[in-house]
Formats: structure tokens, C-alpha cells, sequence
């Protein structure tokens, strides 16, 4: 694998990142730290995170977090993992929030919640039409230069709000977003692919993307309408996927997996790493055999012939 930098930043990754909104949600903390270890052993360093992981569960607080910095301490491994994180979704204010005040406070419960100093990658996680871009990227300028951020990111932008996000850096000089982190994945393409795209390459921005998997429908699992008894989320990844064109997708992920031996998953996600203007895929776990898996598909390298062939059939 050859490492990969971030933006023009100063972080540089091989081509995966770990998610973690599974982290204390499906994945308790033992499961998890031994999600961690694998990660770090496979030669990974890259681990994504946010502050409203998984607050969707009853009774769960920012447990994604705070597992994170409870695995950093006990492994004394700071120096040695780069931790993103994400600020501005609703936190029980009723509303996402990117202003200057929320980031400046919210930062400083990450970092509690992380047992750490600095955040490697801190993202704007969705947009927020109620805060100007220009307070949002100054309250991120700040952080960088306090040394409590190395580097910014976004999440969830069009064409329109990252053209403005990178304008107003550079009118400013005001630290730019080194990253965007859309959906992006074989059958999903359209929050990345064209405009998007054509920005990231030309400006030097990363994308980090996730549903990489398209909730697991690109490993093969979901294969026909029974299959939605698979799993807690398979009804909804049925109904959404297991359509002509999934099918299509899962013929030509069977035919390049047949070609090389690998899984339908490795597959998926060394196409999304092949694509102009991607640093990685972020994938998420929930046992260490599965983020082998991720790692065997973060070094697989595809022939042109079997990226072309993925491509035609979405």
C-alpha cells in the first residue's frame, strides 16, 4: 500500500479509515478495542468518529468517543492513530449547528470525551443553513491555530457549498477544508461523481467517503427479498437496493471476484479507493475478522478491465 495525504494537510493515511458509529451501539467495548487492536496490526491508522455516535440509542451518550479514548489511553497509542472526528449535528439542541460558539465549545467535550489534546481531522458534519460558511471556517481557523485541530474537513457538501467553503478560505486565509466525506460506494454515486468530483481533483481536496458498502448490500448478503431477515437493517437495504440495477452491480462484483478471488466487499471498496479524487473508503466493523477483510480490500489492486466493468454496470 502507498500512503496517501490528506488535502494538502500534513496527514497522510493508507487507503482505509474506520468508522466507528458502531462503536458501544452494535459493538460493545470489548468487541470494539479488539476492532481497534486488529485495525492498528493490519498497518492502519486512520479512525472516524463524531460526537453524536450513537446517541440514536437510548441511553447512549457520545459512546463511540469515549470508547476511542478509553482504547487510546489504555494502549498509550496516541502517537500512532490519527483521529477524526465530526461537530454539528443536533446534540439535543433540536438543530445542527455550526457556529462559531458550538464549535469552540463542542471541541473542547470532544477532546475530554477523547482523552486527547488535538484532534488529527476535525469535520463540519452537516451543513448548516442557519450559520454563515465564513463564521464556521473562522471558528475552525481558531482551533488551528490553538493547536487543538491539525486539520479541517466537511461532510455532506454539494457543489455550491464547497466551492463557497474553499472561496471564502482562500479570500480569508482561513484554514480550507483538507477533506469531504460524502456518500459514495458502486451504487450511490451522485453525491460524489461529476461537480463534486471535479472540485476535489482540482483543489486538492480528499474525499473519505463512507457507505462504502452500501449498508452492507455490496457484500452479496442481500441477494433476493428473503434475504431482508438478515439482519436488523435488511428490510431497508432491500427495498432500497435489490433493484435491477443491484443486480447488476452484484452479477459484475461476482464476475471480478471470480476473475480474482476476492470478496464482493474487498472488491467494492477497492473500486471506491481506484476513483480520481479519493484518499479512502471508510468502513465500519463489528468483528476483527471483518476489518480484516476491509484491510485485505484497502491492498487489493484492480485491472482496468474489472474497474470498467463495475462502473458500466451502475
Amino acid at each position: 500500500m502507498t500512503k496517501r495525504r490528506l488535502g494538502r494537510s500534513e496527514l497522510y493515511i493508507e487507503p482505509l479509515v474506520l468508522g466507528t458509529n458502531v462503536v458501544g451501539w452494535t459493538a460493545d467495548e470489548p468487541t470494539s478495542f479488539a476492532i481497534l487492536d486488529t485495525f492498528v496490526a493490519e498497518g492502519f491508522n486512520a479512525i472516524d468518529t463524531a460526537d453524536s455516535y450513537s446517541r440514536w440509542v437510548p441511553g447512549n451518550d457520545s459512546e463511540s468517543e469515549k470508547i476511542i479514548g478509553r482504547w487510546i489511553k489504555e494502549r498509550g497509542n496516541r502517537d500512532k492513530v490519527l483521529v477524526f472526528t465530526k461537530v454539528g449535528s443536533d446534540m439535543g439542541q433540536g438543530h445542527r449547528d455550526l457556529s462559531g460558539k458550538w464549535i469552540e465549545q463542542e471541541v473542547e467535550a470532544s477532546l475530554r470525551r477523547l482523552q486527547t489534546d488535538y484532534i488529527d481531522l476535525y469535520q463540519s458534519h452537516w451543513p448548516d443553513p442557519n450559520t454563515p460558511q465564513e463564521e464556521t471556517l473562522r471558528a475552525h481557523d481558531r482551533l488551528v491555530g490553538a493547536g487543538k485541530v491539525r486539520a479541517i474537513g466537511t461532510s455532506n457538501h454539494d457543489e455550491r457549498l464547497l466551492s463557497e467553503a474553499l472561496a471564502i478560505s482562500r479570500r480569508e486565509s482561513l484554514a480550507r477544508y483538507e477533506t469531504l466525506q460524502n456518500e459514495f460506494n458502486l451504487y450511490t454515486r451522485d453525491k460524489f461523481e461529476g461537480a463534486v468530483q471535479d472540485i476535489c481533483v482540482r483543489e486538492e481536496v480528499s474525499g473519505i467517503h463512507y457507505f462504502g458498502l452500501a449498508a452492507g448490500f455490496l457484500t452479496g448478503k442481500y441477494r433476493a427479498a428473503a434475504d431482508a431477515q438478515k439482519s436488523p437493517r435488511g428490510k431497508g437495504v432491500v427495498d432500497k437496493y435489490l433493484n435491477p440495477r443491484g443486480l447488476r452491480l452484484l452479477a459484475a462484483l461476482d464476475a471480478v471476484a471470480g476473475r480474482t478471488g476476492a470478496a464482493l466487499s474487498e472488491i467494492a471498496l477497492a473500486w471506491v479507493a481506484a476513483q480520481p479524487g479519493v484518499a479512502a473508503p471508510i468502513a465500519s466493523a463489528t468483528t476483527p475478522d471483518q476489518v480484516r477483510s476491509l484491510a485485505r480490500g484497502a491492498r487489493l489492486s484492480l485491472g482496468a478491465e474489472d474497474l470498467a466493468e463495475l462502473s458500466a454496470a451502475g
